[in-house]
């Protein structure tokens, strides 16, 4: 099983950035991802999940009309479309996938996870 984030990296404020979290070795249809995110000195959260099987989608307040989580079924990737991004959103970004589709979703009772990404936002 494996989860594998990309799409990192320094992007300037009001910048853009997609992130991609590539799963593999289990049912994708039959699970929900998540984004998560932990900035230095700061509690993780939960930025972002969809239900791979019918799509829905939530977001954090701190995000909402910025960011957009979609899935390619087809490539078993979920992707995170970050826009008008801020120093704030600086953070180590990771995906984690869940069996089911129960939001809102708890990090330690997610199945499995990447490694993370990181994104720095510079102002």
């Amino acid at each position: 099983v494996q989860l594998v984030e990309s799409g990192g990296g320094l992007v300037q404020a009001g910048g853009s950035l997609r992130l991609s979290c590539a799963a593999s070795g289990f049912t994708f249809d039959d699970h929900a991802v998540s984004w998560f995110r932990q900035a230095s000195g700061k509690e993780r959260e939960e930025v972002s999940s969809i239900s791979i099987n019918d799509g829905v989608s939530r977001y954090s307040d701190s995000v909402k009309g910025r960011f957009t989580i979609s899935s390619d079924n087809t490539k078993h990737t979920v992707y995170l479309q970050m826009n008008t991004l801020r120093p704030e959103d600086t953070a180590t970004y990771s995906c984690a996938a869940v069996y089911g589709d129960a939001f809102p979703f708890d990090y330690y009772a997610m199945d499995y996870y990447g490694v993370g990404t990181l994104v720095s936002v510079s102002s």
